[in-house]
């Protein structure tokens, strides 16, 4: 058990007011574990935002600055820019650190001009699969056939329609020196791609799956199980990779069925109910083998 002093060591500290079984809280805890004190971090709004930082009290024993939804990218790249051009970059990681919806949409375009200029500044998308924050809209990334507040299911739809968004490749798109996915689920597969992310210099983008407990519903017990099932399943493929090329991905032993993960969701409770449903759950299954084969995961 962690002593009082143990907790007042820790980069992330205790007292913030994320959820019981906040799977994003912990890969925070994991990368500053890996980065140490000498980091500089920006945060778009959202969830990790708010809960860390209510007033007038923060979990962060790091500089940190709240960026907006939009553009915690752009904040991290003036950030390094000035430390570069005052002579103090030497040693020091600029952490650029967004949701899926601040990442992949919203701050898109803040996110390609970064990689664009060239910035040494290693960019963190927890990946929870909608906005979670405002109340479990829709995002770019999240899953086929999930629930959402705008993606419900009912008789017209089983909830979001659209495939989930390629996020790792748009940024190998870019050509950057790293690109990784990782999962909370694996804390040391987590924690060994961000040493290594670090390490490089350049801009380096990194994607963690973060289960949700409100927004995914399901029991706070489930989180680290949920991530891995995600894993195992084929779902959510981990890799990395340099430049446009992948050099490593994260063997699966044995093929999980979707089934196994999706039932453990309300999110997806509405694909349980008919043959229709049913149908829907082979869809899924086969984004899932696809993936398999795609990135020779067995």
């Amino acid at each position: 058990m962690l002593t009082k002093e143990d907790t007042h060591k820790e980069l992330f500290t205790m007292g913030h007011t994320g959820c019981s079984g906040c799977a994003q809280s912990m890969a925070v805890k994991l990368i500053l574990e890996v980065l140490g004190k000498n980091t500089i971090a920006t945060t778009a709004t959202g969830c990790l935002e708010v809960f860390s930082t209510r007033y007038p009290e923060s979990s962060w024993r790091i500089p940190w600055i709240h960026s907006l939804f939009e553009n915690s990218a752009a904040v991290a790249s003036g950030i390094e820019a000035a430390l570069k051009i005052t002579g103090r970059k030497n040693g020091t990681t600029v952490l650029a650190q967004g949701g899926d919806g601040g990442t992949a949409d919203i701050g898109l375009q803040a996110l390609s001009g970064m990689f664009e200029r060239g910035h040494d500044v290693l960019y963190v998308c927890y990946d929870n699969g909608a906005y979670m924050n405002t109340g479990y809209q829709r995002s770019g990334l999240t899953p086929f056939d999930a629930y959402t507040t705008t993606s419900p299911s009912g008789k017209q739809s089983f909830g979001n329609s659209r495939p989930k968004k390629y996020m790792p490749q748009i940024a190998m798109a870019h050509r950057i020196p790293y690109t990784a996915v990782a999962s909370a689920g694996y804390p040391v597969d987590l924690q060994k791609k961000i040493k290594k992310a670090a390490s490089i210099t350049g801009p380096k983008y990194v994607q963690i799956d973060v289960p949700c407990t409100p927004g995914w519903k399901y029991e706070p017990r489930y989180s680290v199980k949920i991530a891995r099932l995600a894993v195992q399943t084929g779902l959510y493929p981990l890799f990395e990779a340099e430049y446009d090329k992948i050099i490593s991905v994260k063997k699966i032993s044995k093929k999980v069925p979707v089934e196994e993960y999706l039932k453990l969701q309300g999110r997806f409770k509405h694909l349980f109910k008919d043959e229709a449903g049913r149908m829907e759950i082979e869809k899924i299954q086969k984004i899932a083998d696809e993936n398999i084969v795609k990135f020779g995961l067995l």
